[in-house]
């Protein structure tokens, strides 16, 4: 069973940027779409960046110009470099396939305070 590891989040304030990692055990990593997700308060969770097995990317349109989705598969690594944050922003932040086949981590608490 694949575990994933998230790690970066922490407190920031508005316009200020967090760099996401998230380590992802077992050798199908590289093959498969990553996506990180986000859960605000109260809310579901929603896919806000997806990277193909290759360089192709997608952003949901309240994180596109701001957030950047990148691998490293030697390191079975996906990242979320997160600039100009906003207090909207907020919430845990988890990675998974694109169609969330693994099980959850624990994700990584993002706070942007305004």
């Amino acid at each position: 069973q694949v575990q994933l590891v998230e790690s970066g989040g922490g407190l920031v304030q508005a316009g200020g940027s967090l760099r996401l990692s998230c380590v992802a055990s077992g050798s199908s990593f590289s093959i498969r779409p990553m996506a990180w997700f986000r859960q605000a308060p109260g809310k579901q969770r929603d896919l806000v960046a997806s990277i193909t097995s290759g360089v192709n990317t997608n952003y949901a349109d309240s994180v596109k110009g701001r957030f950047t989705i990148s691998r490293d598969n030697a390191k079975n690594t996906v990242y979320l470099q997160m600039n100009s944050l906003k207090p909207e922003d907020t919430g845990v932040y988890y990675c998974n396939t694109v169609r969330a086949i693994w099980v959850w981590g624990q994700g990584t608490q993002v706070t942007v305070s305004s």
